[in-house]
C-alpha cells in the first residue's frame, strides 16, 4: 500500500500551486513550522487587541460622552457599543470566508489587519456615542480575519501539530481578549492618570480614549508589514473543470482521505457537500456560538462590575486596576496554552476537556458575587486568581470546539465553514454585550430584592447559559467525525 500511495502523491503537486508548493515544503520539513505559527499568532492578536480593549474605559467613555442621563444607565449605552463590532462582522463573515476560499487566505488576512489600522484609530477619536458606534460596526464589518486564520493554521502544518495550531489561535485569541483591556485601562485617560507627563489641555487631554488605540494601531502597521511576506496555502488548480465545478487538490487532515478526495475530485464524482447538512459541523459551531455568547457577555459585565460602585454590588476597581487583573490573567493564558493544553487535549480529547472546563466553570462563577465582602489585597488576590481561572476554562473550550469545527470539513470548505462560524459566533457576541449592559443596568437598580439580588442576578444568568452549553456537548445533539 505504501508503494502504491508514494508515486500517487507526487502527482500531487501542481507548478505555480502555492498550496501544492507549501504541501512540498511540510514534507520535507515535519518539524513544527515555527516561522507560520508566529505569523498566525501574532495576525489574531492583532485582530483580537481592539475587540476588547475597550471595555475597561468605555464606562467612563460614555459617561463623558453625556449620552446616560442617570449613572445606572451607562451600562445600558456602553453594551451597543461593545456589539457594534461583531454585529458588523455576522454581516460579513461568509462573504470572507468564500473570499478565503476562492483567493486566498492572505488576502483576506490583510485586508483585515489594515481594517483595524483605520477603524480603530478612527473610534479613539470619537466625539460622540454615535461616532464611537459607526467605528466599531464598520471595524467589525472589513475585519473577515478570524475564519480564514482558523483554517490557515491547520493548512501550514502537519496533521500531528493541528491542535497546536488551532490553541496558538485560541490563544492569541484569549490573550488578546486580556492584553487588549490591560492596554485599554492603562493608557486610557492620561492626563488624570499620569498628569506629569500629560496635560489636560493637550491632544491626549481633549481625546482621553485615542492612546490606548493609536498603540494597538501602530502594533497592527507593524503586523500588516510583516504579513506581506505571509505564504498562501489555498490550492489553485486549472484542470478538468465541468461546469462551475473547479477541481482542486485538497488538503484533509489526514493523508489517506487526501488522496481518496483528490481521486473522487478529478473523477467529478465528489460534489461539494452542503455544509449547513453537514451536521458535526453545525452542531460544534452552534454550541461554539452559546460558549461564545456566554464569554462576550462575562468580559461586558466583569470590567462594567469591577469598575461599579459598591453600593450597586461592584468592586470599586479604577480602569487601571482592571487592566492589572486581565493582564496577569494574560499571562497565565499563554503558559497554560503553549505547555499545558496541547498536553491535556491529547490526554483527554478536546470533547471531553471541554466539557470538564465548562463544569468548573459553574461554580467558580457562583463565587464572583461574594467578593464583594473582600477588600484590599485580599479581595486583588482572589479577584485575579478567579480571573486567570476562568479565563483557562473559557479558553479550553473554545479551543476544543475549533478542533471540531476544522477536522469537520475539507480544505476547500475550511474558509466558508470559519466564516458560517464566525457569522454565527459574531451574531451571538454582537447580543451578548447589549443583553449584558442591559442586564448590568438592570441589576443595578434591584439591589434590595429578595430573590438574586443585584450582581448575584448577573452571575446566576450566566451560569444559566453555561450550563445550557454544557449540556449541548453531549450526543445527540453534538456529533464529531
Amino acid at each position: 500500500m505504501g508503494d502504491h500511495a508514494a508515486p500517487l502523491l507526487k502527482k500531487f503537486y501542481y507548478e505555480n500551486c502555492p498550496g501544492c508548493a507549501h504541501d512540498q515544503k511540510k514534507e520535507l520539513h515535519r518539524g513544527i513550522p515555527y516561522k507560520e505559527f508566529l505569523y498566525v499568532w501574532i495576525a489574531t492578536l492583532c485582530t483580537t487587541l481592539p475587540i476588547s480593549s475597550l471595555f475597561p474605559f468605555l464606562y467612563f467613555m460614555i459617561r463623558d460622552l453625556n449620552i446616560a442621563k442617570r449613572e445606572e444607565d451607562i451600562g445600558f449605552y456602553a453594551g451597543f457599543v461593545g456589539a457594534a463590532f461583531m454585529f458588523g462582522r455576522a454581516l460579513t463573515s461568509v462573504h470572507w470566508g468564500i473570499a478565503a476560499d476562492r483567493y486566498g487566505r492572505k488576502p483576506v488576512v490583510v485586508i483585515g489587519i489594515l481594517a483595524v489600522i483605520i477603524f480603530n484609530t478612527l473610534f479613539g477619536l470619537s466625539v460622540n456615542y454615535w461616532m464611537a458606534i459607526t467605528t466599531r460596526l464598520l471595524l467589525g464589518a472589513c475585519n473577515g480575519l478570524l475564519g480564514p486564520i482558523k483554517a490557515y493554521s491547520i493548512e501550514v502544518c502537519r496533521p500531528e501539530h493541528h491542535a497546536l495550531g488551532l490553541s496558538l489561535v485560541s490563544t492569541a485569541w484569549g490573550i488578546g481578549l486580556i492584553v487588549g483591556p490591560a492596554i485599554g485601562g492603562y493608557l486610557a485617560q492620561p492626563a488624570e492618570k499620569y498628569p506629569s507627563i500629560f496635560s489636560p489641555e493637550s491632544f491626549l487631554g481633549r481625546f482621553p480614549y485615542f492612546l490606548p488605540c493609536i498603540c494597538i494601531s501602530l502594533f497592527a502597521v507593524a503586523v500588516f508589514i510583516s504579513c506581506l511576506w505571509l505564504p498562501e496555502t489555498l490550492h489553485k488548480h486549472n484542470i478538468n473543470r465541468t461546469g462551475d465545478q473547479s477541481v482542486e487538490t485538497l488538503e484533509s487532515l489526514a493523508y489517506d482521505s487526501d488522496l481518496k478526495q483528490h481521486n473522487e475530485e478529478r473523477e467529478g464524482a465528489a460534489p461539494k457537500q452542503n455544509l449547513f447538512k453537514n451536521w458535526p459541523l453545525m452542531s460544534s459551531i452552534i454550541v461554539y456560538c452559546i460558549f461564545s455568547l456566554h464569554d462576550m457577555a462575562y468580559t461586558e459585565i466583569f470590567s462594567l462590575w469591577a469598575e461599579s460602585d459598591k453600593k450597586y454590588g461592584g468592586l470599586n476597581f479604577s480602569s487601571e486596576d482592571v487592566g492589572q487583573v486581565l493582564a496577569f490573567s494574560g499571562l497565565g493564558l499563554l503558559v497554560y496554552q503553549l505547555f499545558i493544553y496541547p498536553w491535556l487535549a491529547r490526554a483527554l480529547g478536546p470533547v471531553t476537556l471541554s466539557r470538564a472546563a465548562a463544569v468548573l466553570a459553574i461554580p467558580l462563577l457562583a463565587s464572583y458575587p461574594f467578593m464583594t465582602n473582600l477588600s484590599g489585597n485580599e479581595l486583588s488576590i482572589i479577584v485575579c486568581s478567579a480571573s486567570v481561572l476562568k479565563n483557562l476554562l473559557s479558553v479550553t473550550i473554545i479551543t476544543g470546539l475549533f478542533i471540531l469545527q476544522n477536522n469537520a470539513v475539507p480544505q476547500d470548505q475550511r474558509g466558508a465553514a470559519n466564516g458560517i462560524s464566525m457569522t454565527g459566533q459574531s451574531i451571538f457576541k454582537s447580543i451578548a454585550p447589549a443583553a449584558g449592559g442591559v442586564l448590568f443596568s438592570w441589576a443595578q437598580k434591584r439591589q434590595h430584592a429578595s430573590f438574586f439580588p443585584g450582581d448575584q442576578m448577573i452571575f446566576l444568568i450566566l451560569n444559566v447559559v453555561e450550563f445550557i452549553g454544557l449540556l449541548a456537548t453531549f450526543k445527540p445533539f453534538l456529533a464529531t467525525q
